[in-house]
């Protein structure tokens, strides 16, 4: 069973993968994503929320079934972002949406099948 605090954090955490899903629904590459500093900053703003809530997370429950999932590499990430902002590579930024987040957003839903 999951606690309250775990599963809110997993709610926010989904709720930035739409909002990041929904803002870069039109962009093709990673030099358009770039390009549009509004999108490039809002996508960056919700992937620190996605570490926060990640850091957030039980240590039974990073600890628990959902192995599958790199808690320490998503937080990691976060304080990349968060203190090196202006060192961030679009093109990782951009291989992460495309690559590893619809990963996530399908291993969050199997989690949540389960609350």
């Amino acid at each position: 069973m999951i606690n309250i605090k775990d599963k809110n954090c997993l709610l926010n955490i989904s709720e930035s993968i739409e909002k990041i899903e929904a803002y870069t629904t039109n962009i093709e590459n990673h030099e358009q994503f770039y390009a549009d500093q509004i999108i490039f900053d809002a996508v960056l703003m919700n992937f620190i929320i996605i570490g926060e809530m990640a850091a957030k997370l039980s240590e039974s429950f990073t600890n628990s079934s959902v192995r599958s999932i790199d808690w320490y590499k998503i937080k990691g990430f976060r304080n990349i972002i968060a203190h090196n902002y202006f060192g961030v590579d679009a093109e990782e930024v951009w291989q992460i949406i495309t690559k590893n987040l619809p990963e996530l957003k399908y291993q969050l839903k199997q989690i949540a099948e389960f609350f």
